[in-house]
């Protein structure tokens, strides 16, 4: 029996797996990185050096390869981020080129335009700075 498929795009998919054309899968990274933020209002708490415990996922939407059943191996993901995880783990993010003014929403347009030439199937990228606030970025 075929194992059915919750397709992000079409709902559930009765097809086989190798046969779905639009499967997204993710890659979760966590780094610990300091920022400020230079433009909100005198007095505001992040214009205030502080830091987070910052987590990104990677998606990428693709077809399955029939033979190895995977649209990409998590392994590659993980290596293709892993420069820019060196650049954001334990920095301070205003010193980075292009994130003078590191919001989530920067941060996610700034992860997206590093790997979409290396990552083709990206589909977006979700930037949590807390447990309950975060963006997600689907790309220029």
């Amino acid at each position: 029996m075929a194992k059915l498929l919750e397709c992000p795009s079409h709902g559930p998919c009765r097809a086989p797996i190798d046969e779905c054309k639009s499967v997204e899968l993710f890659k979760e990274f966590t780094f610990e990185a300091a920022h400020r933020l230079p433009h909100v209002p005198a007095g505001h708490k992040c214009g205030r050096l502080h830091g987070h415990s910052f987590r990104v996922a990677i998606h990428i939407q693709g077809n399955v390869d029939p033979h190895t059943g995977w649209v990409r191996d998590f392994a590659e993901i993980k290596a293709i981020f892993k420069p820019l995880y060196e650049q954001l783990d334990h920095n301070y993010l205003n010193d980075i080129p292009g994130l003078e003014n590191p919001t989530s929403e920067v941060l996610a347009r700034w992860i997206w335009q590093q790997l979409k030439p290396l990552l083709p199937e990206l589909s977006r990228v979700r930037v949590h700075e807390t447990c309950t606030s975060g963006c997600e970025y689907r790309g220029d």
